[in-house]
């Protein structure tokens, strides 16, 4: 981490959805403290809200109640100080790789397009700057997205289950990628996903929600250092923790489904 000053402060949060058959609690009572240069990986079951917390913290939905704070300041709605890669990479097809990173800013402009080639190194993608994205690999592109989100440097970077749709061997390099990018930036990541490996490979610590309405279950300290190898005991033995407190939540969701 490059520094212990708290980044992101939240406090008190909770979340519903109105339906036809009553009120739907979304995320209750969520109190979290992520440090400025940190990897906190998000694993719980469906339905646990994570995704929901992941757009509340990047300003797309603002109905709820509770603290959200940014550097002190109350989140009120998208900026550049929030970057934010989904599942899919979401990109402009009738632009190239290079257009579709600098997206509304000019590459005419020479601090842009300084910048704009910085990040293709970063994410690994040089050569392909002319590309379209009909031309580039699920991995390739997903590189894309993330050297967009990284652009105007954020504040954090919030990752929805981006590697989900990946391969077992582009999403390992793709989580490489990620801690190269974590190395040169020390960019603070919020990262979500259904993947425990991955959970424990990327994260400083690992929050375990559980399930209707979404909380934190427990949160888990990864006392390992980078570069992780998955097959070392010490990271199956974090493995074994981590999945001991997940499956506990999953109990706690099924005990919760049959009303005991």
């Amino acid at each position: 981490m490059s520094g212990s000053g708290t980044n992101l402060h939240i406090e008190s949060l909770y979340k519903s959805f109105p339906t036809p058959q009553g009120e739907i609690k979304a995320l209750q009572n969520i109190a979290l403290d992520v440090r400025e240069g940190e990897i906190v990986t998000i694993i719980g079951p469906s339905g646990c809200g994570k995704s929901t917390l992941l757009k509340i913290i990047a300003g797309l939905d603002r109905s709820y109640q509770g603290k959200v704070l940014l550097n002190g300041q109350p989140i009120d709605g998208p900026s550049i100080e929030k970057g934010v890669i989904f599942q899919e990479p979401r990109l402009f097809p009738w632009l190239n790789v290079e257009k579709n990173i600098a997206g509304n800013l000019s590459l005419k402009k020479p601090e842009i397009r300084e910048r704009v080639n910085e990040l293709i190194e970063l994410v690994r993608l040089s050569g392909f700057e002319k590309a379209y994205p009909r031309e580039l690999s699920g991995g390739m592109a997903q590189r894309v997205a993330i050297a967009r989100a990284l652009l105007r440097n954020p504040k954090v970077l919030l990752l929805d289950e981006p590697f989900g749709a990946l391969d077992a061997f582009t999403r390992s390099h793709m989580q490489e990628v990620l801690l190269d990018i974590w190395e040169s930036n020390k960019t603070t990541m919020l990262f979500v996903t259904h993947d425990l490996d991955e959970a424990v490979f990327l994260g400083d610590r690992v929050v375990v929600m559980h399930a209707r309405p979404g909380r934190i279950k427990s949160i888990q300290q990864i006392e390992l250092s980078h570069p992780r190898k998955k097959a070392n005991d010490s990271f199956q033995h974090i493995r074994h923790r981590v999945l001991t407190e997940f499956e506990k939540a999953e109990e706690l969701e099924l005990l919760d489904q049959a009303g005991i």
